[in-house]
C-alpha cells in the first residue's frame, strides 16, 4: 500500500517562497510510470493540479502557474518535492501530494493515492 505524507510550514509570508515536501512509503518514486504530483485546493474552491514529477524525473507544470512552481525529488529519501514562489495570500490552500500513473497526469481525478493534505496559509 503506497503511502504519502506532505511536510512543511503551515504560514508563509507574502512574496516569500513556499516549500513543501511529500514523503512516499511502500513504493518508489523511480518505478515506471508513475508521476506524483501536487495539487491544492483553495478555500471555498476545486482542486487545482499544479505540476507533477515523472518516474523518469521530468517534470510537468500547469501554465498558470509554471512561471512560479519547481518540483524536484530526492530519490535517496523517496521524496519530492514543491516551491511556489513569490506567494499571495491567494496562494493559501490544502495542499496535497498524489500519485498517478501515465500520461493523464494533469487530471486531479486519475490520481489513486494521496496525502492527507496540509493546510497553508499566506499572511503577514
Amino acid at each position: 500500500q503506497v503511502q504519502l505524507q506532505e511536510s512543511g510550514p503551515g504560514l508563509v509570508k507574502p512574496s516569500q517562497t513556499l516549500s513543501l515536501t511529500c514523503t512516499v512509503s511502500g513504493g518508489s518514486i523511480t518505478t515506471n510510470y508513475y508521476y506524483w504530483s501536487w495539487i491544492r485546493q483553495p478555500p471555498g474552491k476545486g482542486l487545482e493540479w499544479m505540476g507533477a514529477i515523472a518516474y523518469s524525473g521530468s517534470t510537468y507544470y500547469s501554465p498558470s502557474l509554471k512561471s512560479r512552481t519547481s518540483i524536484s525529488r530526492d530519490t535517496s529519501k523517496n521524496q519530492f518535492t514543491l516551491q511556489l514562489s513569490s506567494v499571495t495570500p491567494e496562494d493559501t490552500a490544502v495542499y496535497y501530494c498524489a500519485r498517478t500513473m501515465g500520461g493523464s497526469y494533469y487530471y486531479t481525478g486519475s490520481h489513486d493515492f494521496w496525502g492527507q493534505g496540509t493546510q497553508v496559509t499566506v499572511s503577514s
